[in-house]
């Protein structure tokens, strides 16, 4: 398996509460974040949401998809959202908010390894690619979160 390790950081002008429901509802991503085809949910969490499995679908500028299960497994509301990645990704996810002076911080850190025999066999030649279409991924996301909220993407 081919390991990744990437950390996106979008900055926008809006409350951190905002911000938070938008990215801590991603059974709504598909409404507003371009590349997020569906969200499924597979099972519900305890009270926190701790528990809770969503299978994700993403399409992207290269021609494929990835579907994996995102298992939510530390919930501090309105600032951190943590899981645990399992299927054709594996690995851990990590949001942490934070907010100075009217301007919210979304980080993401993602730490994964790929499980498709062809992701396998091509990342040494293609991991540059993939690490490309990961950072398009979520500059769409970005920029589609600051377009939900009716303000611009201040940093990424």
């Amino acid at each position: 398996m081919a390991n990744y390790e990437f950390v996106t950081i979008w900055k926008v002008k809006a409350p951190q509460q905002a911000v938070w429901d938008l990215i801590f509802n991603s059974d709504k991503w598909p409404n507003w974040w371009r590349g997020v085809e569906k969200v499924e949910k597979v099972r519900d969490g305890d009270a926190n949401h701790v528990g809770a499995v969503y299978r994700y679908t993403w399409k992207s500028k290269l021609p494929y998809r990835l579907i994996f299960e995102m298992e939510t497994t530390r919930v501090e509301p309105n600032s951190v959202l943590e899981g645990r990645a399992i299927g054709e990704l594996q690995g851990t996810g990590k949001w942490t908010l934070s907010e100075e002076n009217e301007l919210t911080t979304a980080r993401y850190d993602w730490h994964v390894q790929t499980t498709k025999a062809w992701m396998n066999l091509l990342a040494p030649v293609a991991r540059p690619f993939f690490s490309w279409n990961h950072d398009v991924v979520m500059s769409w996301g970005g920029e589609c979160l600051a377009r939900q909220l009716g303000v611009r993407l201040e940093e990424q």
